[in-house]
């Protein structure tokens, strides 16, 4: 294969037919596929069925001397707070446990910075005229999502290889009504890429003209390799409290992609000052959340080292996922010379780059072919890809014959969608 810029236009043309005619026979199977989420598959999810027979009567629903079937423990039963301190690198002091989503502890952290303003807020955000979020892109589609819920104005920061552009952070946090920013600082979604100690240092060490400026550190796949050895990554709360900045820092992780997406816990750790604040908030809102759960993913997951042995087992399942994705796309795409994409070790998606303008047209034939994927622009803010570029690759919720079929599919739309716009 040549590079399609490279044949005459004629040839390209010759080409595109051919493709059309393949695609007109992949849309007469009438397939249904879907890559448009990182949901772990069925085969995952057996792997922690245990999980389900954990507690099996009254005598088991003890965390020491207390019983979780009851009130109380609003930050979360000591064992739950020490475990997830423990795969954090962090202190159980500075961990508040909740229930199956990480996203509903951000967004109620965001909720409370509008109605009561957070720890060092002059005001509450609902009584400013104007509210600003930095949003690197690519990024998580749902962060943006709780920043357009608020009516922020989202402000764009392209993503490096070494995580957001520090410079224009650095620039635009001058500006007092810029609240914060969202973060994925291991295998960023949907890049996979690990922030660099550099970015890191420049994180500690911002100064932004906000007193209440909120780092929403999302190390959603702190502990989640696919591929090759866990990668350690440094507690962020330990280094900002070096220096002073650690009140900034809001860091979320879950049980989501370890046990039950549906059925998991997760955690908020922040300095001890913020959880103190939060605590006094929140019990008004609430008691405790499910506090028998927790001690079941205690009891099931034991530890860091326990849990890591059980996230290789995850990885056998994704590894060959991943590698399926990259295999068609070195062998269908990167001869042509008409796209780029990441080579993630952890995480969960494969980023894809198109040519410049195409990915709409990609995601549109990918849809009418019977292949769901994540809106195209889904990973910029207002769902706007100033390249009209990025893809998000999904490839862990199909079994592996599917996600084959899935990737003939999307490079095939991909050729076509590159042709045409060469052809113009």
């Amino acid at each position: 294969m040549k590079p399609y810029a490279d044949l005459t236009k004629a040839q390209q043309q010759a080409e595109l037919v051919a493709l059309q005619e393949q695609y007109q026979q992949i849309k007469a199977r009438g397939l249904s596929l879907n890559m448009a989420r990182g949901k772990p598959s069925s085969e995952q999810l057996d792997i922690v069925n245990g999980m389900l027979t954990t507690l099996s009567a009254g005598s088991d629903c003890y965390d020491g001397k207390l019983d979780v079937r009851n009130y109380g423990e609003l930050m979360g039963i000591p064992s739950a707070r020490a475990l997830f301190a423990d795969i954090l690198d962090t202190v159980p002091e500075k961990i508040m446990v909740g229930g199956s989503a990480s996203l509903q502890l951000m967004f109620d952290l965001i909720s409370k910075a509008y109605t009561h303003g957070l720890l060092h807020s002059p005001t509450p955000w609902a009584k400013l005229d104007t509210v600003k979020f930095l949003c690197p892109a690519p990024g998580y589609d749902r962060h943006f999502t709780v920043s357009s819920t608020f009516g922020m104005e989202l402000v764009y920061v392209p993503m490096t290889e070494n995580g957001p552009d520090m410079d224009k952070v650095e620039e635009l946090v001058q500006d007092p009504t810029v609240k914060g920013i969202w973060c994925v600082p291991k295998y960023s979604n949907p890049d996979g890429i690990i922030y660099s100690k550099d970015t890191i240092e420049r994180f500690i060490h911002l100064q932004p003209a906000a007193p209440d400026f909120t780092i929403m550190w999302d190390n959603a796949y702190c502990i989640h390799e696919v591929i090759g050895d866990y990668v350690p990554f440094p507690d962020i709360l330990s280094l900002a409290a070096q220096a002073g900045t650690e009140d900034m820092f809001y860091e979320f992780a879950s049980t989501s992609k370890i046990t039950f997406p549906g059925a998991g816990i997760s955690c908020m750790a922040a300095s001890v000052d913020n959880i103190q604040y939060i605590q006094r908030i929140l019990s008004a809102q609430i008691i405790s959340y499910d506090k028998v759960n927790q001690l079941r993913h205690v009891k099931y997951l034991k530890d860091k080292a326990h849990t890591l042995e059980l996230m290789q087992e995850h990885a056998k399942v994704l590894g060959p996922k991943f590698q399926a994705v990259l295999d068609a796309l070195d062998r269908e795409i990167a001869p042509l010379n008409i796209a780029t994409w990441r080579r993630p070790k952890g995480g969960y998606f494969v980023s894809f780059y198109a040519m410049p303008g195409t990915a709409k047209r990609i995601f549109a034939l990918c849809k009418e072919a019977g292949l769901v994927m994540t809106n195209a622009g889904a990973t910029y803010p207002y769902g706007k890809d100033p390249a009209d570029s990025n893809l998000r690759i999904a490839p862990s919720y199909p079994p592996l014959q599917d996600l084959q079929q899935a990737m003939e599919i999307f490079c095939l739309c991909t050729k076509i969608a590159a042709l045409e716009k060469l052809l113009g």
